[in-house]
């Protein structure tokens, strides 16, 4: 496989395009975001073998359509053992992309998940980074509401994040067209 970055399709599938229903997409990582397992059917929306997960960074499915902020607060919270939820716009392996709300937990050696129940606020304790193997990240499809409320904000923050540039790569000038 090819490190090239896939070009974005401009082009949504969803659960029910590939025939999902209502599944839920699993992956489990290590502590450094390396896919550890990706379920059959996350296997099957990403257009993704297991050879071609297993062993890679997670960030292979990330569009680059989605600020960073969103990732960088996802790793606060999650290297703290905190419970993150979101909604987040994948890119599959043929550039065509789908949103799901993702559920992300700190996972122990045994597989165990032992994130706080809430992500900020009381009950909410920090995990030390030897108690944490990894992590288990569970989707499903979300509403097209909560699709569109997305969008907003999305587009907000990746235009800030874009303007901020001097230069912008290939890549970047195709997401500032949709912005």
């Amino acid at each position: 496989m090819s490190d090239r970055p896939i070009k974005p399709v401009w082009e949504e599938v969803s659960f029910q395009d590939i025939g999902l229903d209502a599944r839920a997409l699993v992956t489990r990582t290590d502590k450094n975001g390396i896919i550890t397992f990706a379920s059959k059917a996350y296997r099957e929306l990403s257009c993704y073998s297991k050879s071609e997960l297993v062993g890679r960074s997670h960030n292979i499915i990330r569009h680059p359509f989605m600020p960073k902020i969103v990732f960088k607060k996802m790793w606060e919270a999650i290297k703290t053992g905190k419970h993150f939820s979101g909604i987040v716009m994948n890119m599959r392996k043929d550039g065509k992309y789908y949103w799901v709300e993702v559920r992300i937990d700190a996972i122990d050696t045994s597989g165990n998940i032992i994130s706080s129940l809430s992500s900020v606020g009381e009950g909410a304790v920090d995990k030390s980074s030897e108690e944490i193997a990894g992590y288990v990240a569970i989707r499903r499809e979300p509403t097209r509401k909560e699709i569109n409320e997305s969008i907003k904000v999305y587009k907000k923050l990746k235009k800030q994040e874009l303007e901020k540039k001097v230069f912008l790569n290939d890549r970047e000038k195709e997401v500032m067209k949709v912005l």
